[in-house]
């Protein structure tokens, strides 16, 4: 190779290097500066109609989460579903719907018969913490309405879980 192309090569080296350099510097700079180019209208996480916080369970209530083929309620999770008692207790006017969901581990059927476990166990705990039964229905959605698509354990962890959802 000459002397001239391999200047031009290495020039042309040197100017690509800075030119990506600088755009990943302006980029640093906006977003240290809280700024949002390119990045549209912020829009809110939270559903304005029914209040969804944390997966599909309706605020401000919060999900149950389970162990790998288990329905029952440990560990930080009976707290979790304590404080979805209180809620419900001071609120007696509102009715919920308990979805059973599962990891798609498993069969078809086996998933829809843990998630009816699952949901049938969270509504068996609020009846002991005093809800009233008529308040409460449950439902096995299995596999079929997962929230992370995932195959690793994060994205099952959170699929095994069951929502508490308000109905009108």
């Amino acid at each position: 190779m000459s002397s001239n192309k391999l200047f031009y090569c290495a020039a042309l080296g040197l100017l690509i290097l800075g030119l990506g350099l600088s755009g990943c510097s302006k980029k640093s700079e906006t977003a240290a500066q809280g700024g949002t180019e390119g990045a549209g209208a912020t829009e809110s996480l939270e559903s304005p109609d029914t209040g969804i916080m944390e997966g599909r369970t309706s605020g401000p209530m919060v999900p149950v989460y389970f162990e790998f083929d288990s329905s029952k309620i440990a560990g930080d999770q009976v707290k979790r579903i304590e404080t979805n008692a209180d809620f419900l207790k001071n609120n007696p006017d509102i009715n919920i719907r308990i979805e059973g969901n599962c990891d798609p581990r498993g069969t078809q059927e086996y998933n829809l018969a843990l998630g009816e476990r699952r949901a049938q166990s969270a509504k068996a705990y609020l009846l002991s913490l005093g809800v009233k039964a008529n308040r409460l229905t449950t439902i096995s959605f299995g596999e079929e309405k997962l929230l992370l698509f995932g195959h690793d354990e994060i994205s099952y962890a959170q699929n095994r879980r069951d929502d508490f959802v308000i109905v009108k």
